[in-house]
């Protein structure tokens, strides 16, 4: 098992950055696949990055491709999400999600959830 907690959330204003965290507990960190979705109010919960076991395969929603980067650090079992130039409509909650062994950009394929951190961008 793993659990998930996201930190780095906050108001921005429209251009600024954020960095969002995602540190893991559990000793298998590097079998699971790592990504991030958000939930903007009542939408559905939304991909937004995904990165492989190793960190050398990465995936994002077309919308951030350019000013988001997903990365991890195995041996801090971390999950970042840098997330620069946002915009208003990127305000959501974020979550960072964990499944074993293979990339997906489907929510239901993975089987641990944080509790999520609001991400609030200002115009």
């Amino acid at each position: 098992q793993v659990q998930l907690v996201e930190s780095g959330g906050g108001l921005v204003q429209a251009g600024g950055s954020l960095r969002l965290t995602c540190a893991a507990s559990g000793r298998t960190f590097g079998s699971y696949a790592m990504a991030w979705f958000r939930q903007a109010p009542e939408k559905e919960r939304e991909f937004v990055a995904t990165v492989s076991l190793s960190g050398g395969s990465t995936a994002y929603l077309e919308s951030v491709k350019g000013r988001f980067t997903i990365s991890r650090d195995n041996a801090e079992k971390t999950v970042y999400l840098q997330m620069n130039s946002l915009k208003p409509e990127d305000t959501a909650v974020y979550y960072c999600a964990a499944r074993t062994w293979t990339q997906s950009r489907n929510y239901y394929d993975y089987e641990y959830w944080g509790q999520g951190t609001q991400v609030t961008v200002s115009s």
